[in-house]
């Protein structure tokens, strides 16, 4: 199966003057035309880190708000709660993180809404045909809503080698419990001289499995589900977790999450990746550290045909490969076991836009 993947230069535009362009393009394509009146249409993106500058700016998304709006549907902003510690490990630091970022109701219209809840924990299930899983851990609101843009920047990453649509999906769009079993090859354990003995964590558990012992948190091995619960509630930093796995499985993980999260939504899905400001790291890191030119903004409705685009761009535009300029990590292998599974395009055909 071929797709096609639509390519839109900057040619030195700036920001506003792409943003534009890309308003244009998406008009006269028709690229939004699955969005039927009262759609609830999640815009998912990555805010960026605090002290990151990679991001995609908010003006696009003004731009995409008002599109679906005129076609009647109900646009939002949508991310989800990092598992690491930092401005958006839970909604409310993540949506300030957000407007210190541009993100604001004013800037693009648009009200964010996290997908995963106030802590990273509101999920659904979703069955997919997998080799790793046959059920994956989706944050709620991506899968009750009707439709879903996916805006994507695209960055090196120092687990996955890239970052693309594919990450912004499998890991992005993920519950907390999803992001653990794509992560973690074990279960949390208690940092004993950090633990405050507040006993948050064991409120919380659903399993029962923690215990207070001797003003301490315990786990108990044999409950304990893996769930992540004790990290999202923890303000002490008192879990643990084994976050080793190797680079391959993780991009095999990633990418069958990628699937859960558009199951259903095949129909009406946009994916748009943005190809400026290309970084060594991802925009979960402060550090900025650019590693080529300003490229520009590749468009698809199918999320695996878009990363393979946007790679083979990238190390076209560069003149080696993006190992050399990231990270020496087998990053084609979340493209590889995409074919393999059958989700997505294995090939394509890229379509210039002037």
């Amino acid at each position: 199966m071929e797709e096609t993947v639509y390519f839109l230069p900057v040619d030195g535009a700036g920001e506003e003057a792409l943003a534009r362009r890309l308003q244009d393009v998406l008009t006269a394509h028709g690229f939004l035309s699955f969005v039927e009146p009262r759609d609830m249409v999640a815009i998912k993106t990555h805010f960026g880190e605090k002290g990151s500058k990679g991001y995609v700016r908010p003006v696009f998304f003004r731009i995409l708000g008002d599109l679906v709006r005129a076609r009647q549907g109900l646009p939002f902003l949508t991310e989800t709660a990092t598992l690491y510690r930092g401005r958006r490990s839970n909604a409310v630091d993540h949506i300030h993180q957000a407007h210190a970022h541009g993100f604001s109701l004013d800037s693009t219209g648009l009200p964010i809404i996290m997908a995963d809840g106030l802590l990273g924990d509101e999920e659904l299930e979703v069955d997919i045909p997998g080799r790793l899983y046959r059920r994956v851990s989706i944050a709620a609101v991506i899968v009750k809503s009707q439709a879903l843009v996916l805006v994507s920047h695209f960055t090196g990453h120092l687990a996955t080698g890239f970052g693309g649509a594919l990450k912004n999906l499998g890991m992005g769009c993920s519950s907390r419990r999803g992001k653990l079993v794509q992560h973690s090859t074990a279960k949390p354990s208690i940092r004993k001289g950090k633990c405050t003995g507040c006993g948050e964590c064991v409120t919380w558990c659903p399993q029962d499995a923690i215990s207070l012992v001797d003003g301490i948190a315990a786990i108990e091995g044999k409950r304990c589900i893996g769930c992540g619960e004790c990290l999202a509630v923890c303000r002490f930093d008192a879990v643990g977790y084994n976050w080793s796995e190797t680079y391959e499985q993780l991009q095999r993980k990633v990418t069958e999450h990628a699937w859960g999260a558009v199951r259903g939504k095949e129909q009406k899905l946009l994916c748009i990746n943005v190809l400026t400001r290309i970084t060594k790291d991802c925009d979960c890191l402060g550090a900025y550290e650019p590693i080529g030119p300003d490229i520009g903004i590749l468009i698809s409705r199918d999320p695996v045909a878009l990363d393979r685009a946007s790679l083979d761009l990238v190390e076209e535009t560069l003149g080696e490969k993006l190992s050399s300029r990231a990270y020496d990590i087998p990053y084609r292998m979340q493209l590889e076991h995409a074919e393999t599974i059958g989700f997505g395009a294995s090939r394509y055909r890229l379509e210039r836009l002037d």
